[in-house]
């Protein structure tokens, strides 16, 4: 066999095993394996699918919710059924992902059941693919208020964004229905847009999410700051928008949903056992 041969193999058969090739070395096997067209195309693909994903992290700041969640802690200390519904659009119904059962609710149930085994706990997907907040809120009695919610996750602004709607009526409509889930007596936790490059892309992002993040002030809800968790994933965990956003450049996909769920478990968790002088706290 050729000293060329040899190392082409070389190439192939550490990708196949798994091993992460070093920055020295794939150049030199791109380069060897040129001449080879089908070949070199085979070896980039072994060595794409031999990296292993990104480990899912957040500072402690970006999973942590200001205040306690009192409703859900009552429920989970009284050890009945906790109902979860999430509403939104189609980053709650899950576009982007491999399969239903990969929607950030699906995976959040998961989530939660790991962290208190023996309780049954419901979350119910309620997001509609293209919806705007004021079909949402058209939504409320029958999609989310009926089923009694202990926890009300409200993913909300991006169609709004990506259709150039005024920010004022959306700030009008962000406060009545903040207002109609509190009357039904759940807790509430607004999540705001992704941070992907179609949304980038429109003049009206950041108001959105200055409006967002106000509102859960004004009102003393949660925010789950999913922007700035995909903000920090791209731009100080550089980890490409590819790993964590869909091929439309909008909707995220598996690894983010998964990661995503994972955060908001620890978040809502930490949230309904907090301590109650911490608690008390966080409310000031």
């Amino acid at each position: 066999m050729s000293a060329n041969n040899k190392f082409s193999v070389n190439c192939l058969g550490g990708a196949a095993a798994g091993l992460v090739v070093s920055a020295m070395l794939a150049p030199a096997c791109a380069q060897m394996l040129g001449a080879h067209p089908a070949a070199s195309a085979a070896a980039v693909a072994v060595m794409q699918s031999a990296v292993p994903p990104p480990a899912c992290s957040a500072p402690t700041g970006l999973a942590r919710f200001t205040h306690p969640l009192r409703h859900t802690a009552r429920r989970l200390a009284g050890g009945g059924p906790l109902v979860i519904v999430a509403i939104g659009s189609s980053s709650t119904n899950g576009a982007g992902a491999s399969s239903p059962a990969a929607s950030y609710p699906s995976r959040l149930a998961v989530e939660l059941k790991q962290r208190f085994p023996g309780h049954d706990i419901t979350v119910l997907n309620r997001g509609v693919n293209g919806e705007q907040t004021e079909q949402m809120l058209a939504r409320f009695e029958t999609d989310v208020i009926a089923a009694h919610p202990d926890l009300v996750l409200w993913q909300v602004g991006t169609n709004s964004v990506l259709r150039d709607s005024p920010l004022r009526p959306h700030a009008v409509l962000l406060r009545e229905g903040i207002a109609q889930l509190k009357e039904a007596g759940a807790d509430v936790v607004l999540m705001d847009m992704q941070y992907a490059p179609q949304v980038l892309s429109k003049a009206e992002t950041q108001g959105m999410e200055d409006q967002i993040a106000f509102a859960a002030k004004e009102e003393n809800v949660d925010l789950f700051g999913r922007y700035a968790l995909m903000r920090n994933w791209h731009e100080v965990q550089h980890i490409p928008f590819e790993t964590f956003v869909a091929p439309d450049q909008l909707h995220m996909n598996d690894w983010s949903y998964a990661c995503v769920a994972k955060l908001l478990a620890a978040a809502i968790t930490e949230a309904a056992t907090r301590p109650i002088a911490s608690a008390a706290h966080a409310t000031h």
